[in-house]
């Protein structure tokens, strides 16, 4: 039995790709949004609609007909402040525009970071917490839930599988101090984090989660995991 609809950005990234395949596997109907030149992940079943976040007839029909859009596309690495503005903030932005004008206005789940908690480190960090407050300013009739993830990590996973392999040959370099403190989580509990938040809705809650090890990790624990 089919659940309800689901548009989720971001499915040919690590996060979005997982939970598409996830969600759709657990009885809901998921359509995402992939960019032109880009590949579902393998095995996928799922709908795409081409598009991208610029382009508003592409948004207009991936939120039709779904109750939830859960925004997981965003940008991680760039040259300055306007690269990561252009996908994190404007493109967030068109989202909303689009989201707002809809007959039945989808709720939102929207992918932040932890790094949204302390703007001033980086470029990346202002912008997801622009983000943010671009939600929070929205106004009447949207309804939103703001996830901050640590450091995700599983199957397909791209960002953090080249640090693993070093580590398992005894090789890394640390960034910092060794003993800095870090959270992770896997891929799949978010996933069923997600599913929760779908299913049991928690609208205007800032969420910051992770793993449940008190006091997190650092360089050396994880070496020897």
């Amino acid at each position: 039995m089919v659940k309800g609809q689901i548009a989720i950005t971001g499915v040919s990234g690590f996060i979005g790709g997982f939970l598409a395949s996830s969600l759709g596997g657990s009885g809901w109907q998921v359509k995402g949004l992939l960019r032109p030149g880009r590949s579902p992940a393998r095995g996928a079943e799922y709908e795409t609609v081409a598009g991208c976040l610029e382009d508003f007839a592409s948004l207009r029909r991936l939120l039709e007909g779904v109750e939830v859009v859960i925004h997981c596309a965003g940008l991680v690495r760039g040259a300055g402040f306007a690269d990561f503005a252009r996908v994190n903030v404007t493109g967030l932005g068109n989202l909303l525009e689009v989201v707002k004008s809809s007959r039945n206005p989808p709720r939102i789940i929207h992918f932040s970071s932890l790094a949204a908690r302390v703007p001033e480190l980086s470029w990346y960090a202002v912008s997801k917490r622009a983000g943010e407050e671009c939600l929070q300013k929205s106004g009447a009739g949207v309804e939103f839930t703001i996830l901050r993830p640590p450091a995700v990590y599983g199957p397909g996973d791209r960002e953090m599988l080249p640090l693993f392999r070093l580590l398992a040959r005894g090789l890394a370099v640390i960034p910092g101090s060794g003993r800095s403190r870090f959270s992770l989580l896997h891929v799949e509990d978010l996933a069923g984090l997600v599913e929760k938040i779908v299913e049991q809705p928690q609208p205007g809650r800032v969420f910051e989660f992770h793993d449940g090890r008190e006091g997190g990790y650092d360089w050396y624990v994880v070496s020897d995991i």
